[in-house]
């Protein structure tokens, strides 16, 4: 067994999208989960991107004018800005705070997003415009190029005056739930993001790129705590149901999909908080040692990147890496038997 250390593990936490409070009140609570982040250790924050929440870019700057050393992983949609002026954004950003901006490149989304923005693109389509939007954004922010791009989506014709230095440009990550999504993290050099069935049913990455997974955790010192805490924050939800249906209705995510035919196969697997709508990713529950011990099984399929769901409280992210030192722990005295 070869071994993992901490080195080797990416986790991110999830900035919480808005809500219904006002925007004051939001902005308040950004700022907290960014700093819990911080403190935490994690390596950067998602921060998502949709027709109805707020801009990723915007928040971004929230994040990073209230942590020290938390990097953003906005995300990307080819469809609301052209690649040239996101990857100023990008190499302006890391100018202003010295910091690594992480991009999440989204291919889809909800439909009715898609088509208010006039994008009729099928499934594949969009990921072929992904990968272009993605190739010429790092081009731009990592060889001061391209002078002259004509590509099948986008064209491009001058350079970027400036560029984040080696250290600090940016990573790439994109959906790879599916063939098209596959094949563009490939093309892009990026880190294939998966929506994880239990450990014991997911397919292990080992074709060559980097993975990642999508998963929330609520861990405790005890199962008990762990559970109490898990349905306490999520109920069931007749309502939610209904709506995880119908947005199952107007999306072609390979990955909604997949999820949503999925179960509980396992004591700490998950499936409630996505299929009453709450969130959009699998939980992990338990113990830390539990925990600790499903993380471990992916991390062994090759899965090196987390990316999380947001924190309620900030002892959520401390519990989650009391969960993965386990699993780290583990793997190393593994390797050395």
């Amino acid at each position: 067994m070869t071994a993992v250390s901490m080195d080797d593990v990416t986790v991110f936490s999830a900035c919480p999208p808005a809500g219904q409070e006002n925007g004051s009140e939001y902005l308040r609570r950004v700022r907290q989960v960014a700093e819990w982040s911080d403190r935490a250790g994690c390596s950067g924050i998602l921060i998502y991107a949709d027709n109805r929440t707020t801009d990723p870019w915007l928040v971004s700057q929230i994040i990073l004018q209230n942590t020290a050393n938390l990097s953003p992983l906005i995300a990307v949609q080819p469809v609301y800005m052209h690649p040239f002026s996101a990857a100023k954004m990008v190499a302006d950003l890391t100018y202003f705070y010295g910091r690594r901006i992480h991009l999440n490149i989204v291919a889809g989304g909800f439909k009715g997003d898609l088509l208010a923005l006039g994008d009729t693109l099928e499934h594949d389509a969009r990921y072929d415009r992904a990968s272009e939007y993605a190739l010429i954004m790092k081009r731009l922010l990592t060889s001061r190029g391209p002078d002259t791009f004509e590509g099948e989506y986008f064209s491009v014709s001058g350079k970027l005056d400036s560029i984040p230095p080696t250290e600090l440009a940016p990573r790439f990550l994109l959906s790879g739930s599916s063939a098209a999504g596959l094949a563009a993290a490939r093309a892009v050099g990026a880190t294939a993001v998966s929506y994880p069935a239990s450990p014991n049913q997911q397919v292990s990455a080992s074709d060559g790129i980097p993975h990642g997974l999508r998963i929330g955790i609520i861990s405790r010192d005890t199962a008990q705590e762990a559970w109490k805490t898990a349905h306490a924050r999520f109920p069931e939800d007749r309502a939610g149901q209904i709506s995880h249906r119908l947005a199952m209705g107007s999306s072609d995510s390979q990955w909604h999909e997949h999820l949503s035919g999925a179960t509980d196969r396992s004591g700490a697997y998950w499936m409630r908080p996505f299929k009453n709508y709450k969130t959009f990713c699998p939980y992990l529950v338990g113990d830390h040692a539990t925990v600790g011990n499903e993380i471990k099984k992916y991390l062994t399929l090759g899965y090196k990147t987390l990316i999380l769901d947001a924190p309620v409280e900030e002892k959520d992210l401390a519990h989650t890496n009391a969960a993965l030192a386990v699993a780290l722990n583990s793997l190393k005295s593994g390797a050395h038997e």
